[in-house]
């Protein structure tokens, strides 16, 4: 099992079960979208039981990549086609690779229309998101990161909702925008370095000035990723607009891309100017967490009120990046992963009820509790994680990012508090408009909860929230020696720096 290329079988087994839907699945539009269905939920089902065996036959207690696998592409310029993951980036594989089944399911009545298309979209999607997790070379992890935009640009622009085209070319072009300048990054950092080995960078020590323009250059492209206030108006356009599954790998798992270039990349790559954009960095996500929690408070549109209280939640992860001490980044690494899950739930929690009533306004709903007590509870417990409930997976990220912040700063930490008491007041605003209350409403009267379909997708989120919540130990083991190496190395070569400064001074 040892020379079996695991990761290269992870990352391309849905790129062939999208090639095999489109060349082989033949027939009346019917049969069509009953294979494609098929195909499509097998392959990606099949995939996430592949990737269980990156968690089984993981060694916990390193900071070494595993799995790696390095085949010459372009030997003339020492590019390699390099896959290789740590305790960092293992868990984000294992979540796109959970998410994309969920998704498939999801959409398995919602999507009628060429919906052998839309599952092959969806297929190189999951390609496109896991190889960028496992990229250890910077060209291929570029090519995976850049390509991801293509199937999800396609997947909101074609069947998203009235205003698919604009929220579509918006989302594409905002991303589009920040990648270019990264490329640039990447360039120089080949030209000073000679190698675009990411093990090879992370231990290269650039020269400061050159730090400054590489860490703004790759900002650019990751703060709009994640996205952090002001860029992230594309993000509830996209949302509202995307197909219910399409929100759910946007939220879940396509948000997380800009916080893990941080952490690969920013912080281990370029830490004196990941030190000199600190206050920059707080500044911005204590912005992002009140300031949106506020806006989510005025929306009268389900998806638009999750879609804001997303940039809340990251601007809680970015602070924990930029903290960086051991609770912090772990803090900042379960509340990514506790978000995938969580929001992504909170979109399909908000897609069950659009499905049968084709409407997302809040004030359409209420007193769905007398007819959904099933879809009252699952939306209860996602509602109360997104909060951070304590005994969810939400509040286990909070509270390391908490602590880790508070021993940066206190007022850090106490102004991203607010978030979590202002976060308390628009979830439960929306629980009891939606939920609660008398059935007044004629076509409330016959809706019916959730179905067996429904039941299924929700039920490996309800026990991953409340495993993560209760028992976070196996999660937080693999990741700890990834992080405590990223954190000592960090203050390493920020002590040498500054040594290396004052020796220059003296002389």
């Amino acid at each position: 099992m040892t020379d079996f290329p695991l990761l290269s079988f992870v990352t391309f087994l849905p790129l062939a079960g999208a090639i095999m839907i489109l060349l082989f699945v033949r027939g009346d539009a019917e049969d069509v979208a009953r294979n494609s269905r098929w195909g499509a939920f097998w392959v990606s089902l099949v995939t996430f039981f592949a990737s269980l065996v990156l968690w089984f036959q993981f060694e916990p207690g390193t900071a070494d990549f595993q799995f790696v696998e390095q085949h010459d592409w372009l030997p003339a310029y020492k590019i390699a086609y390099q896959m290789g993951v740590d305790g960092i980036s293992v868990f984000f594989v294992l979540l796109s690779t959970l998410l994309t089944p969920i998704c498939i399911l999801a959409s398995w009545t919602a999507i009628q229309e060429r919906v052998k298309e839309y599952m092959i979209a969806f297929l190189v999607l999951e390609t496109m998101m896991v190889g960028m997790f496992c990229a250890l070379d910077f060209v291929v992890f570029y090519i995976f990161f850049e390509a991801v935009l293509i199937p999800m640009f396609l997947i909101i622009g074609v069947w998203g909702g009235p205003r698919r085209v604009y929220a579509a070319f918006k989302f594409f072009l905002y991303t589009l925008l920040g990648s270019v300048l990264m490329l640039l990054a990447i360039i120089a950092m080949y030209i000073a370095a000679g190698t675009t080995d990411v093990p090879t960078l992370m231990q290269f020590k650039f020269d400061p000035a050159l730090q400054t323009w590489l860490w703004l250059a790759f900002f650019a492209s990751f703060a709009v990723k994640v996205p952090m206030w002001p860029v992230h108006t594309w993000l509830p356009d996209a949302h509202v607009e995307a197909p219910t599954a399409g929100s759910v790998i946007l939220a879940g798992v396509l948000l997380k891309m800009g916080a893990y270039g941080f952490l690969r990349f920013s912080i281990p790559m370029l830490p004196v100017a990941s030190e000199f954009f600190t206050p920059l960095i707080f500044t911005l996500s204590i912005v992002a967490v009140i300031y949106t929690s506020l806006v989510a408070l005025a929306q009268e549109d389900m998806k638009k009120l999750i879609a804001y209280s997303s940039v809340a939640h990251m601007g809680f992860v970015t602070v924990g990046i930029f903290a960086v001490n051991q609770q912090a980044v772990e803090g900042a690494i379960i509340q990514m992963l506790s978000h995938g899950f969580v929001s992504g739930a909170l979109f399909l929690c908000v897609g069950v009820v659009y499905d049968r009533i084709h409407s997302r306004e809040i004030k359409r709903y209420g007193g769905l509790v007398n007819r959904m007590p099933k879809y009252a509870f699952v939306f209860m417990l996602f509602m109360l994680a997104s909060v951070g409930l304590p005994g969810t997976s939400g509040f286990v990220g909070e509270f390391l990012i908490m602590l880790g912040a508070f021993e940066v700063s206190t007022w850090v930490a106490f102004l991203i508090a607010t978030g979590m008491v202002l976060g308390a007041a628009y979830m439960l605003y929306l629980y009891r408009r939606i939920i609660f209350g008398e059935l007044t409403k004629d076509d409330l009267k016959s809706i019916l909860d959730l179905n067996a379909r429904e039941i299924a997708i929700f039920a490996p989120l309800v026990v991953l929230v409340l495993w993560m919540g209760i028992y976070p130990a196996p999660f937080l083991d693999m990741i700890s020696a990834s992080v405590a190496n990223l954190v000592d190395n960090y203050h390493g070569a920020l002590a040498a720096a500054e040594s290396g400064t004052a020796l220059a001074a003296n002389q």
